[in-house]
């Protein structure tokens, strides 16, 4: 009984001390703290000033000083919590942590930044994520890494344990003056490097590498992960006329629903749910800032993960 009590009072000690290494010793605090009040400053400037120019050279500032504060050691357990203009989802395993947002050009496209950081336990292991939607002619069939990302800002992680995991993204995509896009993303890691996209989806006409939906900029489109039942649901788009069909920026919900149910390790697709049987969210996981005319450019905080 007795080395039974001094194991368990050793192995307390161990854990004590990888609880210790979360945390941020005061000589990194007096590092981050000053870096985050500046990337909220620029954060503001990105997002609400009106010259075009200003905002990119604020966006670099941004990026660089993004790079500063994660440089600092131990940077993973500071959870910038001051900084709501951009998204840091960690994963639920807790494997890395998601940074990411978007800059609206003049023309009211966007542009996305963000980077992958690995829990690591200490040495600063980035993957920076380039956009390259412009370039990507069949995103739903294309697979990359994270120099071709399809650029997004995420508000959800979904770890999927399979015998190659792998996690899904839902993300807000904007687009285009005329419509909004949202997107159901993949995210894996061959040989410790990024990779997006796996067909996994199912159904539908095809298997699909990620799931991408356009719609209309004016309306709303619900998509979220309903976890009691491996499910993410989202609302059926479809044109206000069947004239209109080929014109996705006139789509729209219609008041019905459909889904991804998880079997397997694979998505299988699922029309016409009964959303009686979907529990209501407590809150919005992220809003669209579709409504914003080029000359109000807050941005709408976003749940943490």
């Amino acid at each position: 009984m007795k080395r039974l009590s001094i194991i368990l009072l050793l192995i307390a000690c161990i854990v004590g001390r990888v609880n210790a290494q979360r945390f941020n010793t005061p000589d990194q605090l007096n590092q981050l703290r000053p870096l985050q009040d500046s990337l909220v400053k620029l954060g503001r400037q990105m997002f609400n000033n009106e010259n075009d120019l200003e905002r990119k050279n604020a966006n670099y500032s941004f990026i660089r000083t993004l790079v500063k504060a994660l440089k600092v050691p131990n940077s993973y357990a500071f959870n910038f919590d001051s900084l709501k203009t951009i998204s840091i989802l960690r994963s639920p395993d807790n494997k890395f942590r998601l940074l990411s947002w978007f800059i609206m050009n003049e023309d009211g496209s966007y542009r996305f930044f963000g980077t992958i950081q690995v829990n690591t336990g200490g040495k600063l292991l980035l993957h920076p994520l380039e956009d390259y939607s412009p370039l990507l002619k069949n995103p739903e069939d294309s697979v990359v890494n994270n120099h071709k990302w399809f650029g997004a800002q995420y508000y959800k992680i979904i770890p999927v344990g399979t015998a190659n995991p792998y996690y899904v993204l839902l993300g807000w995509k904007g687009n285009t003056v005329k419509s909004t896009k949202k997107v159901i993303d993949v995210l894996s890691f061959k040989k410790g490097e990024p990779v997006f996209g796996m067909p996994v989806f199912q159904g539908n006409k095809k298997t699909r590498n990620r799931v991408v939906f356009e719609y209309n900029r004016q309306t709303s489109m619900l998509l979220r992960y309903i976890p009691d039942q491996d499910l993410i649901v989202f609302d059926h788009l479809a044109p206000p006329d069947d004239k209109l069909k080929d014109q996705r920026d006139t789509y729209g919900p219609d008041l019905t629903y459909d889904g991804y149910k998880l079997s397997n390790g694979k998505w299988m697709y699922k029309d016409n749910l009964d959303m009686r049987n979907i529990p209501a969210p407590d809150d919005v996981d992220i809003i669209d800032p579709k409504k914003q005319a080029l000359k109000d450019r807050s941005l709408v905080p976003l749940k943490r993960n």
